[in-house]
């Protein structure tokens, strides 16, 4: 099995000289919820490096007020209004969707174990609140409704959806509890069932011709051709909000390359970044830390 090497990183696209203003990129992210605020801004914060532009949507209205003071500090992005929603999608080269988007009103709470139990079970059973049907609905129309544009599904709407939605070529990052809600299929550790992890995976790639990002201690990157392992990283990026970090860089790049390389290149830089702040703080990092140091590491992986 092939193991991802960074020397492929330099096929990716480089923005000429004599380029315009979204000659290089524009991506919307659709995300965020009144509990999850943070994710879809960690998402935009790493793709808004890459592309020249980033929409960012939610549904959720008390997001606009967040965002209102979030423009004072990361003024990189485009607020777009939820009812402009399909407009912007159509006239973008990549859309990401699910960050911070809910499954249960209950996800507010600390829940204990017997709680976190049913938590899972309704969620391999499909069964949800109206937060979770809000986050399935709004899934559906968009994958069903835009087929043709270039797809990266996380989180929420990963949860909650069905996977006969997802579009042809469209990347998805579940990890492996997310790959067995949506697959009803059990993924292990890399460590321990290399073959059959991967023949799951790319079983998966193939039946719904899609990308899948099965995130790890080493990730696996399936299309129905392809497979990849990813290397490196460290506990660090167990902390909340670094799986949205990895999407918004995924469709940042996804949205001037081949998916296969988008899903590869950004698990790879991602995985680098981590290892660049363990050298310098141990696992003493946070999300942001990571976006922010995404672009240094990104240039001289690709220079």
């Amino acid at each position: 099995m092939e193991i991802f090497d960074a020397g492929k990183l330099r096929k990716l696209f480089r923005p000429d000289w004599n380029s315009s203003n979204e000659d290089n990129g524009s991506v919307v992210i659709i995300g965020g919820s009144s509990l999850f605020h943070g994710a879809p801004i960690l998402a935009l914060k790493a793709a808004s490096r890459i592309v020249d532009m980033v929409f960012f949507t939610s549904p959720e209205p008390s997001l606009s007020a967040v965002v209102s003071m979030l423009k004072a500090g990361l003024s990189s992005f485009i607020w777009a209004p939820w009812e402009e929603v399909d407009a912007y999608i159509e006239k973008s080269d990549a859309v990401l969707i699910g960050p911070g988007m809910m499954r249960f009103a209950h996800e507010s709470r600390i829940m204990n174990f017997d709680e976190s139990l049913k938590l899972a079970y309704e969620l391999r059973e499909k069964k949800y609140d109206i937060e979770g049907q809000k986050t399935r609905e709004i899934t559906k129309r968009l994958l069903l409704k835009f087929p043709h544009k270039k797809w990266v599904i996380d989180a929420g709407s990963l949860q909650t959806m069905e996977a006969d939605w997802i579009p042809d070529k469209a990347i998805i990052t579940p990890n492996s509890k997310e790959f067995n809600i949506l697959f009803g299929e059990k993924i292990y550790d890399l460590r321990f069932k290399i073959q059959e992890f991967s023949k799951i995976v790319q079983k998966m790639a193939k039946e719904h011709d899609c990308i899948i990002v099965a995130k790890g201690t080493e990730t696996m990157v399936a299309s129905p051709e392809e497979k990849m392992i990813i290397r490196g990283g460290n506990p660090g990026l167990t902390k909340g909000g670094s799986g949205d970090v990895l999407a918004g860089l995924t469709v940042a790049i996804l949205a001037k390359n081949d998916p296969f390389l988008a899903a590869c290149s950004a698990s790879y830089i991602v995985k680098a970044a981590a290892d660049e702040l363990y050298t310098k703080v141990g696992t003493n990092y946070n999300s942001n830390d990571l976006a922010d140091t995404i672009p240094q590491i990104h240039h001289n992986l690709t220079k």
